[in-house]
Parts: structure tokens; sequence; C-alpha cells
């Protein structure tokens, strides 16, 4: 019997998220038997440059990738329009196919996987990701105070409730995203069709490399935008130039480097001594090999509760100790749990020298992260996820 499985993705392939939290994950379940048919939406600039590679890789593992072009503008509108074309081609692709299973990353997938499910059921894997409706509220992307994004809100936090109950499954990337959902009245018969599944990481690219210099590194891996903490954490990076003053900030991310010598220069910090650059994430473990800590400061609001940064698997595969605060996911306790840093749980208190007395030993965080994000374990769980609903 052919599994044939439909995966719609409203991320792009040709972004780093799609090839890190998506692609590998279906290259594992394909070497379980699995058919895969792999629906998503790429922005233009990036969809030519790198086309060419994820044709490759799809190629390489019988994964027939159906790429449609993202649309921008105007807001919600484009978003709603690019949701009828995912589900035009899907039905279009399951006439010819006949899916045993969609697979749907986040809500906007979903409403097709709920529409797949209702007319031709099709069995439906809500991997949910988030609260996506808060998640836009929080971060300040959708003002509830316009009428016309309260009502957007209102509609997929109906939605959010028919994706519960209605699939065959649900993927959590955290303990505490699955209490909170469990804990809504007439929930807790979900219990048994959700399960956690954090984002992994590929620790045979995330792992330890050979330091070069003695110079102490704090270190900031990936995007700045809408939930990270940039201030707080160049306080943090202050705090620790009054113990070592020749202590640089090494930079990893795409974003604008202004972003953080503007608030740098606010808080006095030389700019001489931050280190900004891209890089592609092949060359991450070498790029941070003399990171002394990494940090981390996520905006703890409600949505939060179901994140699972990539970055923290990462890190921990590559043996670098992590400053993180409180009230995001499952992320403290993952830290306390395997001795993998430091968490802080008052802002406005940070202890530098508290931070800096810490032991930590790189072969532990690593086989940490072996144990709780590795990309083996995540393709196994969702193969365990996909036998149930078969």
């Amino acid at each position: 019997m052919v599994k044939n499985v439909l995966y719609l993705s409203y991320d792009g392939m040709t972004d780093p998220l799609g090839q890190s939290q998506v692609l590998p994950y279906i290259i594992g379940l394909s070497k379980k038997g699995y058919s895969f048919h792999l629906i998503s939406f790429e922005k233009p600039d990036r969809f030519k440059a790198h086309r060419d590679k994820i044709d490759s890789i799809c190629e390489i593992n019988g994964i027939s990738w159906h790429p449609l072009i993202y649309t921008k503008h105007p807001p919600l509108f484009s978003t709603m329009w690019d949701v009828n074309r995912m589900k035009r081609k899907a039905f279009r692709l399951h006439k010819e196919h006949k899916f045993i299973l969609v697979h749907c990353r986040s809500y906007l997938s979903a409403l097709v996987g709920l529409s797949l499910k209702k007319r031709y059921k099709v069995r439906f894997l809500f991997d949910m990701r988030g609260f996506w409706a808060d998640e836009r509220v929080d971060g300040k992307l959708w003002n509830l105070k316009n009428p016309l994004y309260k009502w957007v809100y209102n509609y997929f936090k109906r939605k959010e409730v028919l994706f519960f109950k209605n699939a065959d499954y649900t993927v959590s990337l955290t303990h505490a995203g699955k209490r909170e959902i469990l804990s809504w009245k007439g929930f807790d018969r979900l219990k048994d069709r959700i399960c956690v599944i954090p984002c992994c990481a590929d620790l045979s690219l995330f792992k330890p490399c050979e330091r070069d210099s003695e110079e102490f590194t704090l270190g900031y891996l990936g995007s700045l935008g809408t939930w990270y903490m940039l201030k707080e954490m160049l306080m943090v990076y202050a705090e620790i130039l009054k113990i070592i003053p020749s202590a640089k900030f090494h930079f990893l991310t795409k974003d604008d480097a202004s972003l953080v010598y503007t608030l740098a220069k606010e808080l006095d910090i030389n700019e001489n001594n931050i280190h900004i650059e891209e890089s592609d994430r092949d060359h991450i473990p070498y790029k941070t090999r003399n990171w002394n800590y990494s940090v981390f400061f996520i905006l703890p609001c409600y949505s939060k509760i179901s994140s699972s940064p990539t970055k923290q698997g990462e890190l921990m595969g590559m043996g670098i100790p992590i400053i993180c605060n409180s009230g995001v996911g499952d992320v403290d306790e993952i830290v306390e749990s395997y001795n993998s840093g430091y968490v802080v749980r008052d802002m406005n208190s940070i202890n530098a020298e508290h931070i800096l007395s810490r032991t930590f030993v790189r072969k532990d965080m690593t086989m940490g992260a072996h144990d709780y994000f590795s990309l083996e374990k995540g393709v196994a769980n969702y193969n365990k996820v996909y036998s149930k609903i078969i």
C-alpha cells in the first residue's frame, strides 16, 4: 500500500525555518515508507536564489514539492488569497494521489486540512506550532482595537476549537502548551490525542567545535524581531563588561545591524566590542566556536507558553550554555533539568557575577541535547503519531 501524505506549510522551504524544521522531518519520515507531496509558500527573492538547492534535496529524497509564491500585500486579504490557492492545489492533488493523511503546519494550513477531512475524510494532523492568533496579538501585528483585526482574531479562535476537536492528532511544541489546552472546558478528553514534540536539531551538524581564542565572548543566534528582548540582552552584556571589560558580543543574524548599534549607544556600550554578521546554517558551529555563553530573552507573554526556540537545541548540541528568561514554553525547565545554562527570573536584577560563577560541562549539555532535541527522536515521535492516525 502506497502511503501518500500531503504536507502543508505556509512557511517556505527556501527560508531557514523550512530547511531546519520542515524538510529534515519529511526526509526522515520518507525513509519510514511515506510518500510526500509538499505545498509551501516561497518569498520571491529567496525562491530565486535557493530553488535549485531545494529541488535537489526533494528529488534525492523522493519528495514531490509544489512551491507557490507568497503574496505579501495587501495585509490579511493577501493571506486569505494564499490560503485559497493552497486549498485549490491541495484538492487537485488529492484527486490524483488519494492522500491518507494531511499534515498541517500551523493554523493557515489547518484551514485547508480541516476542509480535506470534512469533504474527503482525509486523516488530519494538526501540527499547531503555537497559539497563532494570540501570537499575532502579542506581537502587536494585530491591533484588536481595529474592528477588522478583532473579527479576524475571533474567527481564528473559533477555528482553533474546530482544529483541536476534529484533528485525528495534535502536536504541541511544549508541555506547557499541552497543559493549557487541556485546561480548557471540555478539552480534557483530548489528552490522548495530543503529544509534545519540540523543535528538534540536526545534531550531526550542531556539535561542539574546538575553540581557538581565550577571549570572552557572549553570543546571540537568530532573528531579532518581534519576540526578542534586545535591550535586555544588551543590558546583560553591559553587566558582564563590568566584570570582564574586554568581553565581546557576537551576533549571528540576518537582521539590520543598526537595531543593535542604536540600542548599544543608548546604553553607553562601545560598539567596537560588538560584531554582527550573517551566517549560513552550515557555518554556525564554526562561527560560534568561541562563545562562552549565548543569550536569548523572549517576551514572556501568553502565546509564548507554546514556544520551543529552535536555537535552544542547537546551542545545547554545540555545548554552549544559555542565558535565558523564564515564562517561555518549557525553556527554563529544560535548562535546569540538563544544567545547560542560567535562567533569569527577575529582569530588574541581573546578577552577572552569579551567572559567570556557574560551571557547565560541555559533554553533559550535548548529551542533554541528544536526549531531548535530537532530530532522530523527533522523526521517531512523528512516525508514532502517523502510525496511530493511520
